[in-house]
């Protein structure tokens, strides 16, 4: 029998009522820096074997992308954790209610010379792929989108790429993400917007503009820098973005995001595959992990284990 006392990471009803004012909470430590950096440089080596990735490398690359990094929770026991970590479930249970899902996490690389990524909203994650990839019930749909909790995992400054956000922007999408984008892989760092070195990918997410004459309200921007092993959360329908990386005598700039919904909540609604940024992957190994509370519904796909069986550990 153990005394053990639960930490609790849940924000305060001020904190809570400040996120759903502004769009955002933190950024907040998940790990002490020097932690951080010593976990990373041993986990960057480990996550270079793939024997055990749910997702081919093959058809997955295109341009700057790889979408076969997606999910690596899926296989590698530090990122399983980290998706589960206190200081993140408690502060996105608190927003979400109880039960939660993690249904997807990316890696976010952004080398010296990168440019920044352009100004967007997420909604259903339609935009690149041409199909939903989460779909709110009706009777729930007070907007959409997702929790991403992003984590710095090296330096995210001013010049090595940190993020930006529009506070208060989540509540008014301004682009249609069933208008599709027409994919250029070549335009990859190649364009510069109002003076800024800003891209999507090999997209132009100006042509989901609902308004071709609207412009993002930059003049109210703010800058998430963050040491390594600092997080921030966000909803993805807030208008975000982030500089290009223009230190070329510093290291390479990495967030790691996690993306949350309530269990209501359909992810990958009859898809069983991504294709988006140039490449594909198959979701037939896919499921999403129940970080915390219960599932009632049954229309998710869901996973307890990581695939070299290490539990996914839940609040």
């Amino acid at each position: 029998m153990t005394n053990a006392v639960r930490q609790s990471f849940t924000p305060t009803p001020e904190e809570v009522a400040d996120f759903h004012q502004l769009g955002y909470m933190g950024p907040f430590k998940v790990y002490d820096e020097d932690e951080m950096r010593r976990l990373w440089r041993r986990e960057r080596l480990r996550l270079m074997d793939r024997s055990d990735a749910v997702y081919d490398d093959g058809d997955a690359q295109s341009g700057n992308t790889n979408i076969g990094n997606y999910d690596r929770h899926l296989d590698s026991t530090f990122l399983a954790d980290h998706i589960c970590r206190p200081e993140i479930v408690d502060r996105v249970a608190a927003v979400l209610g109880p039960d939660v899902l993690c249904w997807r996490s990316e890696f976010f690389p952004k080398y010296p010379g990168d440019e920044g990524t352009d100004w967007h909203q997420a909604d259903t994650f339609a935009f690149a792929s041409g199909r939903p990839q989460i779909l709110w019930p009706e009777s729930e749909k007070d907007f959409g989108g997702t929790i991403t909790v992003w984590t710095a995992f090296t330096e995210a400054s001013e010049d090595t790429g940190c993020l930006q956000f529009i506070p208060g922007t989540q509540r008014t999408m301004h682009y249609d993400e069933s208008k599709g984008m027409h994919y250029q892989p070549d335009k990859i760092n190649q364009q510069a917007k109002d003076g800024v070195s800003r891209g999507f990918y090999g997209y132009d997410y100006r042509q989901l503009q609902k308004d071709p004459d609207w412009r993002p309200p930059e003049e109210r921007a703010v800058s998430m820098v963050m040491r390594p092993g600092e997080a921030v959360m966000f909803w993805s329908t807030m208008m975000h973005a982030s500089k290009p990386h223009s230190a070329p005598d510093k290291e390479m700039r990495l967030g790691f995001a996690g993306r949350y919904v309530p269990t209501s909540v359909r992810v990958y609604p009859d898809t069983e595959e991504v294709d988006e940024y140039g490449g594909r992957v198959s979701l037939s190994e896919y499921g999403a992990v129940l970080v915390s509370g219960t599932d009632t519904y049954t229309h998710n796909r869901k996973v307890t284990q990581t695939t070299k069986g290490h539990a996914f550990p839940k609040r």
